[in-house]
């Protein structure tokens, strides 16, 4: 999702069969824009942007537990929301945002799936996590529980920084480094998004791919 008129950008997800997860997804990304389409002067916008994506969560599981069909369903959701400067961020799942920096590359966000949790305790290495069998296995989502931790965090931006929202679609085939190296060779951004999307295609690609670059200028 883009709603360029408040700055918000977001990827999310879907999880809990093909219909199901994309409902979840397209019904998060919708609500989120509601909620912070309208911020008021003075507000903790990092703390509106968290409230926003709680109000989401309850509505997809107040959704999935009408709908025997919907049950289960669930979506990931990684948002920035740009103010003044200051990139407000929150995020739940394994898609994941990034910032380019002078050509340096830093992950923003702990990706919530078990694989995620055992290359940060060093168990496995980010090479074997691609390919490990339980890569998909997410412990926390969007949607599946009543309430649920959304991490956020808040950067200030200066000219040239790159934002990158991606879903696991590329991640699990491409390697931070080679996100990194695609960007700084590539020139201009939509020349980037399409090495990297020939970059998957080559590897056998079986997932969804979402990505959203979101220069600073």
């Amino acid at each position: 999702t883009i709603l360029p008129e408040c700055s918000l950008f977001a990827v999310a997800d879907g999880m809990g069969g093909h219909q199901a997860g994309a409902l979840a997804s397209s019904l998060a990304l919708k609500i989120l824009g509601e909620q912070v389409s309208t911020p008021q002067p003075g507000e903790d916008l990092r703390e509106r942007l968290a409230q926003a994506v709680q109000e989401a969560n309850r509505r997809v599981y107040e959704l999935s537990m009408k709908d025997s069909d919907k049950q289960g369903m669930g979506t990931t959701l990684t948002a920035v929301w740009i103010r003044d400067g200051i990139a407000h961020l929150a995020h739940i799942g394994d898609s994941r945002a990034y910032l380019i920096r002078n050509s340096q590359l830093s992950l923003l966000t702990n990706d919530h799936s078990l694989v995620g949790e055992l290359v940060r305790q060093g168990s496995l290495t980010p090479t074997e996590a691609q390919s490990h069998p339980r890569k998909h296995a997410l412990t926390r989502a969007l949607g599946i529980e009543a309430h649920v931790k959304v991490d956020t965090k808040s950067m200030t931006l200066i000219k040239n920084d790159l934002l990158f929202l991606c879903t696991d679609g590329l991640t699990n085939l491409v390697t931070d480094e080679e996100i990194n190296a695609v960007f700084a060779g590539a020139g201009e951004l939509q020349n980037a998004l399409e090495e990297l999307i020939q970059l998957c295609l080559k590897r056998g690609a079986h997932d969804n791919i979402t990505m959203l670059a979101i220069l600073i200028d």
